[in-house]
Order: structure tokens, then sequence, then C-alpha cells
């Protein structure tokens, strides 16, 4: 079962693996560490073909997001000719890679990245495309050095894929009840009890709550929304399964119709299912973004810097855009602001891929919260989850 916060390594690795085989043999100018399946193995050999053939490049997949973020961290704490740290991590179980010049990270992790000191920022005036970044990514990575949002903050990463939250459901079990879901309130519909799976994530359960209630995924006083928790507590008792890398399972043997999941998971699932399908609820939903960031590791030189800004600005390409669209179950940013005689046809007629306008409008990332209002959430969160073990007596 795909994941987004827990992407297992697919049939692609082979073949990732031999694209990057020839590249890894030379002596190596930039090393790019790379979240498993964001990056079309056809697009890195396309890259090759493009550079001066002595500037080679490495390009290694990692299978989890949580991984690279480790990786950040680890290399801020150890000297690179020692690999004790790396040795005693269970989850991974093999040498430390050297420090990356580049890493994908999720925005999840930007603010950690940047308040921990694991990641420079970057210049735009050196990124030829950055201009062709739609605003909002543009600001998704401006942050102050707490992370936190900043229009006048420093540019902290280069997003390069993005997808969104999702509603997935069993086709067959909505045609018999004469209709089909198409937007949050739906989840509170009576015949939906205890058929719903939904992400053990408080942002995004709340936060879909919030949007239902016509307020922001980053809503920052909920005492004030008087109804939320009531809200919150009916959703709750239509759920019959919490989970964040499983949630899909129960959707696929029928034990729920519908789940709230990742685009990323949803759509790779539908290809599978035909049965499945899946939609954008109307009144918007939440954003994740798969980002380029510099690690504080690794050695800057003016040449590394010219290397690097070379495969950022190759990403924000049109054809790479576009390639990237096609094959990795999530969007290129750029692919938003081109025309519609730029884009490939499987890229135009797929609204889970490229949401309507008038729909991304009200569509979200989440932001990184004060101290205070996170904790909120979290209270919030463990009095509603409560409720459920003490109904099932546990």
């Amino acid at each position: 079962m795909l994941s987004r916060r827990s992407f297992l390594v697919g049939a692609g690795t082979m073949a990732l693996a031999q694209c990057l085989a020839g590249c890894n043999n030379r002596q190596t100018a930039l090393q790019i560490l790379l979240l498993q399946g964001t990056i079309p193995p056809q697009l890195i050999g396309s890259f090759h073909k493009q550079i001066d053939r002595e500037k080679a490049f490495s390009f290694k997949p990692e299978a989890q997001l949580k991984d690279l973020f480790d990786l950040l961290q680890i290399w801020q704490q150890k000297p690179q000719n020692q690999s004790a740290w790396y040795d005693r991590m269970p989850l991974i179980g093999k040498q430390t890679p050297t420090s990356a010049d580049l890493v994908t990270l999720g925005d999840y992790w930007l603010e950690k990245a940047i308040v921990e000191r694991l990641i420079r920022p970057l210049n735009a005036n050196d990124l030829t495309g950055w201009q062709r970044l739609p605003t909002r990514w543009q600001a998704l990575v401006r942050r102050n050095e707490q992370g936190m949002p900043d229009e006048r903050g420093q540019i902290w990463g280069a997003p390069y894929r993005w997808g969104s939250t999702l509603i997935a459901y069993r086709q067959e079990e909505f045609e018999k009840l004469g209709w089909m879901p198409t937007d949050w309130e739906d989840l509170w519909r009576e015949e939906l009890r205890d058929r719903i799976s939904l992400l053990d994530q408080p942002r995004e359960v709340i936060g879909l709550t919030l949007k239902k209630l016509k307020y922001s995924y980053n809503s920052q006083d909920l005492n004030k929304i008087s109804n939320l928790k009531s809200e919150l507590l009916s959703l709750h008792r239509q759920v019959k399964f919490y989970s964040s890398d499983r949630y899909l399972q129960p959707l696929i043997l029928g034990d729920t119709w519908l789940a709230v999941g990742w685009s990323s998971d949803i759509l790779a699932l539908t290809e599978r299912y035909r049965t499945i399908k899946a939609v954008i609820p109307r009144s918007g939903t939440s954003l994740w973004a798969d980002i380029w960031v510099q690690p504080t590791s690794t050695r800057e030189t003016s040449d590394r810097a010219s290397l690097l800004k070379q495969w950022i600005d190759f990403c924000w390409q049109t054809q790479s855009a576009s390639q990237i669209s096609l094959f990795t179950n999530a969007a290129s940013p750029i692919v938003v602001n081109l025309k519609a005689n730029e884009l490939p046809k499987d890229i135009r007629k797929n609204p889970l891929l490229l949401i309507e306008p008038q729909i991304l409008d009200k569509c979200e990332f989440l932001y990184p919260l004060p101290a205070q209002v996170q904790k909120e959430y979290e209270t919030l969160w463990r009095q509603v989850r409560k409720t459920r073990r003490q109904r099932d007596g546990r």
C-alpha cells in the first residue's frame, strides 16, 4: 500500500537504478538525493544529454520522506568521515550516504529544517525559472528564520511537485445509494455511518471540518468556532478506521466505502482499481509539495552552485514539468500557469491532477502554526479520539 508520508519503494526502483548506474561511476560534481518515484527516470536521462558530460551528476532515490529528513539531521550532527550515527539507525540499516548537494523535502518538514539549521536558503536571482513559479508556491518556501511564512523572508527551497487531499470512494456502493460524494459535508451523511477511513492526522481531519464550516485549514483561534468540536464528534462517529499509511486498504476490501487521503496514493489506486473513483472537494482541500532543499552540511562552491541551479531550472522547464505531471501521480507547479495548448491531453483532462482554477483558489497549504495554536489542535484531537476509545470500551 502506498502512502504519502511513508512512500514504499515500487516497481520503478529497478528502472531508476539502471538509469543512474552510468552516472554514479564517474567523478561526481553534484549529488542529488530524491524521494523515490518523484522524478521520472527518462527526465534524468534527458538532463544528462543536455549538460556537459564532464559535469557528472549522481541521483540516488530514498524510499521515505522521513528518511530524507533524518539524513539532514545526521549530516548536521556528525563529521563526514564517521558513520556511527547512521549505522545505529535501525530504520535504514546501511552505510550513510555522503552529504548531498540537493535533497527532496516535504513541505511538512520545512519549518523544522529551517529552525534546526539543516538547510540553507537559495538565491532566487540565480534561478531563471523562479518567476515561472506561481505565487502560491513561491510563498510556500518564503519563510523567516523561525520557519514561519514571511513575505519578506528568504527562499528556503524550490517546489517541483505538488498534490492534494482527495476523497476516494467505491463507485458501486454509491450508485446503490443514488448519489456520489462531491464535498466534505457528504462525510457527515447518515448512510456513511461506520463506512469511512480517515488519515490519522489532526491538521487534515480538523482542517476538513473547518473547511466544511467555511473556515480556513490554518485557522488560529479554534475556541471561537463554537460548533467545531460537535462537528468533529459527529464525523468521528462516522469513522471506522484511522491510519496514515493503511487508510486505503479497508476501501479496497470493501470494509469502508469512502476514504480521505493524499492524491499521490489515490491516483495510483484509481489506475489499478477501476471501481474506485476520486473527487476534489468543491469547497477546497489541503495541498502538499515536494521541494528541493540545500543541506547546510554540504560544502558550497561557485561551481557546485551553478550546477545546482541548472538542475532546479531544468525541473521548471515546460517539458520537464509535463513529464513530472504525467509520470509521478502529482503535478509540477509550473503546469498551473501554462496554457491548455502547452499541456499534454492527459494532464488537461485530469481534474484530480490539475485542479480547476475555481476550486484551486479555495485550496490551502498547511502552514506551520504558532506553538500555542498547535497545542490547541492537538488537545482537541485527543479529546475527540478519546470518545472513540470510550465508545469501543478501550
